[in-house]
């Protein structure tokens, strides 16, 4: 008889099973509720099929819809699938290629036999999707040979898939899932015990459109199926409502709407910024530059245009170099009067990032430990070549701002320099209303450096929140395996806005790579040469994109002290027209972004239009108003209005239009 395997439960209990019992025997034996509510396991902290035996002793934990994250990955997974099966039941001949889960949902790529898809496919592949569903189809995992993937897939003249195939490694087993017994993917799971598993009002099929064969403009342009995947109906109304939140909030089209900026195609992925948009650009710069001043912080400029090899020094010229605006750097030709272009090592770069130019400022003259840390911040306009296709308003762009500082500082000031900056961002993200969680993103499998050296980075960023008292589950602390920068761990911050979405903004990076490579140092107590450790951080981001972060977070209605017109002057009778010039020029006085109406129109109508463009206040005044020496004070999304005195409208106005700093 085989020996029994010993499972560890959560709670501490042992089970002794037999080889090649699943999770799913193990949840039956435990009681009927159980057994009807997992949906997966985690066998020794892996996710896998609750069918899938088990080999050998293991800590095993079931997944039911309470884990929320695991049970969300497994449906969504599931759905693309079932998406992948229902366009070839309907539309024969379309070959597959890839599905995964996404943030919110699902996509599938296929190459359609006759026409690409349409919105108008939707529906029907819905019902269809519904009807294997209803069908509670086993899905089924095997092991299976590259050459019996290789096999299958050009028997079944899925070409696409027969190319991946043929580049998966040989000597590893590859598995591929069953929908019943007539549909198949190759997929590393885990998936559902069966299609009936999935809740049928919970997803919606949302859009089309195209996508190259794996990312590439030279290769074949495919259909891309998206949609959206929940546990319940009541999950996916949610997000449905959120979604329409969200379309009303879209910055581009409030940013349109307000006159801000726009984009347009002789500048892909730059912004034409409007007085009023750059109005809220310039309150930003300088609410930022009186923190930074008062944090110590010293700001610089730095060249838009670098030397190739000073990139290829730092690194990035062979991590970023597709992504860099190149251009070739001439040099004289002396055999006839035009330029010519030498090799490679005369290449320029537009900067994607500002940190090599500020070790090259940091390197003038020598820095004694005296003179750490050094924190050197650049309102630095970089430029990197996004995709077309990536391209989203202020979101992703081309050209962009950051508000980007490095500090230089000793080993032993590394905890304290990021606890002080921990404190800076709690603050400013709390002047724009914000809550936030907190993430440590660690170190990546292609890395400079060695393990000695991100231990240590780790350690000192973890430690450095702890102190700060920020690692904790009401700032959503949590660890990220895998996902820091190439150079260096990181800490992220993580925003959430009015309709609960979240916007990684904030980042400090704790760097030992970028000073070795660039030849940073500074004379230390002991009279020798040591490396800086180097702290990459930014709050904003960068300008364009928290700009439309704001936009959508407030719905275009900024706070009075960011509005690019924080209040206008309307009149209703024309016998008010030099009473409103003068609250005009009052209120200007005061400090107040004012503008006036003296149109001939009806006061509804100004009231309309000014509210359309997100104006915070408006100062009604008429013949009574005149006379009496007052205003009507409408505020934006208030029905009510306020009369009072011109001098105390005046006096409230300028409280709510000064800087929450300067208060």
């Amino acid at each position: 008889m085989s020996e029994l395997l010993k499972i560890t439960l959560p709670d501490g209990s042992v089970r002794e099973v037999a080889p090649g019992t699943t999770p799913a025997d193990i949840a039956a034996a435990i009681g009927p509720g159980l057994a009807k509510a997992a949906l997966a396991a985690r066998v020794d902290g892996e996710l896998r099929d609750i069918t899938r035996p088990l080999e050998a002793d293991a800590q095993l934990a079931l997944v039911t819809a309470r884990d929320e994250a695991d049970a969300l990955e497994l449906v969504r997974h599931d759905y693309a699938h079932l998406l992948a099966e229902a366009v070839q039941a309907l539309f024969p001949g379309t070959q597959i290629t890839f599905g995964p889960a996404t943030d919110d949902g699902f996509y599938y790529d296929f190459a359609p036999k006759d026409r690409p898809f349409t919105e108008e496919d939707l529906p029907a592949i819905e019902a269809k999707m519904r009807a294997l569903i209803a069908a509670d189809k086993p899905l089924r995992r095997e092991v299976w040979s590259r050459e019996q993937l290789i096999s299958r897939w050009k028997q079944q003249g899925e070409t696409f898939k027969a190319e991946w195939a043929a580049e998966l490694p040989g000597d590893e087993p590859l598995t591929v899932y069953w929908s019943g017994d007539d549909w198949l993917d190759m997929c590393r799971g885990p998936h559902l015990a069966s299609t009936g598993k999935l809740d049928p009002q919970a997803f919606k099929l949302t859009r089309v459109s195209g996508a190259y064969w794996r990312g590439d403009q030279k290769n074949a342009m495919l259909s891309r199926i998206y949609g959206t995947g929940w546990l319940n109906k009541k999950q996916l109304d949610a997000h449905l409502t959120r979604l329409e939140e969200a379309a009303k909030r879209d910055h581009r089209k409030l940013g349109g709407e307000m006159d801000l900026f726009h984009l347009q195609q002789e500048a892909h992925g730059s912004v034409f910024w409007h007085p009023k948009g750059f109005r809220v650009w310039r309150e930003l710069e300088a609410y930022m530059r009186r923190a930074i001043d008062a944090a110590g912080y010293r700001e610089v400029k730095t060249p838009q245009v670098m030397d190739a090899r000073q990139w290829e020094q730092s690194g990035h010229w062979g991590k970023y170099r597709e992504n860099m605006f190149v251009i070739p750097d001439e040099v004289p030709n002396t055999e006839d009067d035009g330029p010519v272009i030498s090799g490679e090592a005369d290449w320029m770069a537009l900067k994607p990032m500002n940190c090599p130019a500020h070790v090259l400022i940091f390197r003038q003259g020598i820095k004694s430990y005296r003179d750490l840390p050094l924190r050197l911040y650049e309102n630095g306009c970089c430029h990197r070549n996004e995709p077309h296709g990536a391209l989203h308003g202020l979101m992703r762009v081309r050209q962009f701002t950051q508000d980007d500082a490095h500090i230089f500082c000793r080993e032993d000031q590394i905890v304290d320099e990021v606890r002080a900056f921990c404190a800076l961002a709690d603050r400013i993200y709390k002047d724009f209303g914000f809550t936030y969680a907190i993430k440590l993103a660690l170190r990546p499998e292609k890395r400079f450096g060695t393990e000695a050296m991100w231990d240590q980075a780790e350690s000192e960023l973890r430690d450095a929140v702890v102190r700060a008292g920020l690692a904790t589950e009401e700032y959503g602390w949590e660890e990220l395996p895998g996902e820091g920068a190439f150079y260096a761990p990181k800490l992220e911050w993580h925003l959430t806005d009015a309709i609960g979405r979240t916007w990684q903004v904030g980042t400090i990076q704790s760097d030992r790579v970028l000073p070795e490579r660039l030849d940073a140092s500074y004379i230390a107590e002991d009279g020798e040469k040591h490396r800086p450790v180097m702290l990459h951080r930014a709050i904003f981001g960068s300008y364009e994109r928290f700009i439309g972060i704001l936009i959508e977070h407030f719905a275009g209605r900024l706070p009075a002290w960011l509005a690019p017109v924080q209040a206008v002057v309307a009149t209703i009778v024309s016998e008010a027209d030099d009473y409103a010039r003068d609250a005009l020029a009052q209120l200007q006085a005061a400090g107040i972004r004012a503008e006036i109406d003296l149109r001939n129109e009806k006061i509804n109508y100004k009231v309309r239009e000014h509210s359309l463009q997100k104006v915070p206040y408006l100062l009604v005044v008429g013949k009574r108003e005149a006379e009496e020496g007052t205003v009507a004070i409408r505020t934006l999304g208030e029905q009510q209005q306020k009369v009072m005195p011109l001098a105390e409208a005046i006096a409230l106005l300028k409280g709510e239009a000064t800087p929450p700093d300067l208060r």
